[in-house]
């Protein structure tokens, strides 16, 4: 069993190259994020020295300290800059707090949240790349616009001028499994590209953000772009 950070690492890597390998993609077109939001401010520093350059959170009162302390290792030693990526359900009174830090938001699911973002980066003059969430699997317990909604959702943003649709994200039930989990995946690569074969964006998107610890491998045969890794890359505590 691995036990360090370095260990850990090193063994995503493998099982990522592995993945590549038997669905025919390459090793570039996948980002890892490393999600934090269950460790440590010393470990995620740990995560940052490490490499680990893409991060996620999910709460912004938790992120805070984090992104504080990166930010300020990143001005002393001048190393590459972390990005940041907020992967929970973003409430639109934390809106003000995370534009603007956060590079990518995972998590967009409603226009009133679309519309809070898009007052926020015009305020500030940027553009933010939202990946659309979509509940694929129809869980109740999960966030997310019903597939049947993304078409008219899709077409709604089009008059919000500082969100950038680049993807969509989806959360797969938890299966014992991995393997189960393959038409979730499957299909969210698909409602993407349906999407683009209707040509309502200017650019098309490209990105599908989709598996996480238990279900990563899958997920890459199935196209995903980003995958957001926990307790198997940066560990769990308390």
């Amino acid at each position: 069993m691995t036990t360090t950070l370095k260990d850990r690492i090193e063994d995503v890597e493998s099982r990522i190259a592995a993945a590549c390998l038997r669905s025919g993609r390459s090793r570039e077109d996948i980002h890892v994020i490393a999600v934090t939001k269950y460790v440590s401010l010393d470990t995620t520093l740990a995560a940052y020295r490490q490499g680990l350059r893409q991060l996620g959170e999910n709460r912004w009162q938790d992120a805070q300290a984090k992104w504080e302390a990166i930010s300020a290792a990143e001005a002393d030693q001048e190393s590459e800059q972390a990005i940041w990526h907020f992967i929970g359900s973003l409430q639109t009174n934390k809106v003000k707090d995370v534009i603007g830090k956060f590079t990518y938001i995972h998590s967009l699911d409603r226009m009133s949240l679309a519309q809070a973002i898009d007052k926020r980066a015009s305020q500030l003059g940027i553009k933010v790349p939202c990946f659309i969430q979509v509940n694929v699997s129809g869980e109740d317990s999960k966030h997310g616009i019903e597939p049947e909604q993304l078409l008219s959702f899709v077409t709604e943003l089009q008059g919000l001028a500082s969100i950038q649709p680049i993807g969509l994200m989806t959360m797969a039930p938890y299966e014992t499994e991995a393997e189960q989990t393959r038409p979730i995946f499957r299909r969210l690569r698909e409602l993407r590209d349906e999407l683009n074969n209707r040509l309502l964006l200017d650019k098309p998107m490209t990105e599908l953000s989709m598996g996480m610890s238990g279900d990563f491998e899958v997920a890459i045969e199935e196209g995903a772009t980003w995958i957001r890794l926990g307790t198997i890359l940066v560990g769990k505590e308390g």
